[in-house]
């Protein structure tokens, strides 16, 4: 037998997430809105937020144009932007694997030195607030501008990258028409690259479709959700909302001691060490491995983790009730229905949406 859950169930779980928060997240809605800015040059993009997605706002120095979300598009796709003309930024963020990195526990750049961290899915990128598992980057533009010189990921400095750019004279028309001038600089190039970015939207998958009242969570399904979103499972206090992620930075009992410091190496203190940034739930059937080292391969061993391998430290996240019993305890059939609900978080066409991908 099938059960319905309903919407105003879903809108009191996403309340009661909220409310364990020390900060509310932005007002949400339950209507679909259009996002349109005034741009000074090119054509106003609409930018449609999906029910009951928190309220956007569109940076005022960087508003939204065809042209420009063209342009970042082609620049994201383009390997113009690396040292040997080999990588681009779809090379780690492939839409095949839900803008994740195709299965890699590192990314490797092109010289082939790898990071010591997953890189991050690019995921309806325009509601966060920081960005990288560390939170460095505030803005979509301050994330795009790191890649391009980093000596592990693209290797090129951005004056040689502009000057790349601006020796063609494609590169140049297409900057015109997009900000109204020919000389291409890197400031521009991440506002492209972040207008495009803020597109890259997942919205359709069966919980949201649920949550809609237009499907119908399974009997499995459904016993995941109980658990995930009650104390059985405790997932919802960092993973609840529309949005399924707190935007929040946590240390979830990986490690006692740890070699990456996480949000300790932006903000220099000691009560951040093994904190990382809470990454959104949505299409994680495709973006394994998971935690900020890809340490896990599957869902089944994140699973297991909470359930019998939390570990004590100094800064271990007060969420994390049952540390000193290693975990939540799950049983075998538990754990199979939450891995049931997990599931029901995939967007298969946002793997296939032909505006996301290579122009």
């Amino acid at each position: 037998m099938k059960r319905w859950v309903t919407l105003a169930s879903l809108v009191l779980v996403a309340f009661l997430s909220r409310s364990c928060k020390k900060e509310s997240p932005p007002e949400e809605t339950d209507n679909d809105i259009t996002v349109v800015s005034t741009p000074e040059v090119g054509t106003p993009y609409e930018l449609k937020v999906p029910p009951g997605f928190p309220t956007l706002e569109i940076p005022a120095d960087n508003p939204m144009t065809l042209e420009g979300v063209a342009l970042g598009r082609k620049l994201f796709y383009d390997p113009i932007l690396s040292g040997d003309s080999t990588q681009s930024c779809s090379s780690c963020h492939s839409q095949k694997f839900a803008f994740s990195d195709n299965g890699k526990q590192f990314s490797e750049g092109i010289d082939g030195k790898k990071g010591a961290r997953n890189a991050p899915a690019i995921i309806n990128a325009a509601w966060l607030p920081s960005l990288f598992w560390d939170g460095r980057a505030e803005t979509v533009e301050d994330q795009a501008l790191q890649p391009v010189p980093n000596p592990i990921e693209m290797h090129l400095d951005w004056l040689d990258a502009e000057k790349k750019l601006n020796a063609s004279s494609d590169y140049k028309n297409l900057f015109r028409q997009a900000f109204g001038t020919r000389v291409i600089t890197s400031d521009l190039v991440v506002k492209a690259i972040a207008q495009f970015e803020r597109t890259i939207i997942s919205a359709n998958s069966k919980f949201d479709k649920v949550y809609e009242n237009k499907e119908f969570f399974s009997d499995e399904e459904l016993e995941g959700y109980t658990i995930f979103f009650t104390e059985k499972g405790d997932c919802f206090h960092c993973h609840g909302g529309r949005q399924l992620t707190d935007q929040q930075f946590h240390n979830n009992g990986l490690d006692s001691v740890f070699t990456d410091r996480g949000l300790m190496e932006v903000t220099g203190n000691a009560t951040d060490l093994g904190r990382f940034k809470t990454p959104t739930l949505r299409n994680i059937a495709y973006t394994a491995p998971y935690m900020h080292d890809g340490r896990f391969a599957t869902l089944e061993e994140v699973v297991d983790f909470y359930s019998e391998h939390v570990v004590p430290s100094a800064t271990i996240d007060p969420l994390m009730k049952k540390v000193n019993q290693g975990g939540l305890h799950l049983t075998a059939l538990e754990k199979e229905y939450l891995i049931a609900f997990l599931n029901s978080f995939s967007d298969p066409y946002f793997l296939i949406n032909s505006a996301y991908g290579p122009p």
